[in-house]
């Protein structure tokens, strides 16, 4: 029996700046996975991926990232999206540092 279909984001990397990216409702990319579109079944979400996944001169490695609904939108299920929201660890700076200074 298959397993239910869990919400999801399209998550990808700006192909010139490397930021952690997430596909909204209205087809742009937004570094905030709060703006994400939340899919809630597995034909949307396998169109979303693929329209993401064609946008090859903006984006790279576009895939389906599991995702729960919080008050403040979608928020990230599993360690390695948690990770990647917050950029790099190797020192503090960037995403890090931004924030840390709106908390």
């Amino acid at each position: 029996m298959p397993r239910p279909f869990t919400p999801k984001v399209v998550t990808a990397n700006d192909l010139l700046m490397g930021d952690v990216i997430y596909q909204t409702a209205d087809n742009v990319w937004s570094r905030s996975i709060a703006e994400a579109e939340v899919l809630r079944d597995e034909d949307t979400a396998n169109a979303r991926l693929a329209f993401g996944s064609a946008q090859a001169g903006e984006v790279v490695g576009a895939y389906l990232a599991d995702v729960k609904v919080g008050e403040n939108g979608p928020q990230p299920v599993h360690f390695r999206e948690d990770f990647r929201m917050t950029g790099p660890s190797n020192y503090f700076h960037g995403k890090q540092a931004d924030l840390q200074a709106s908390s």
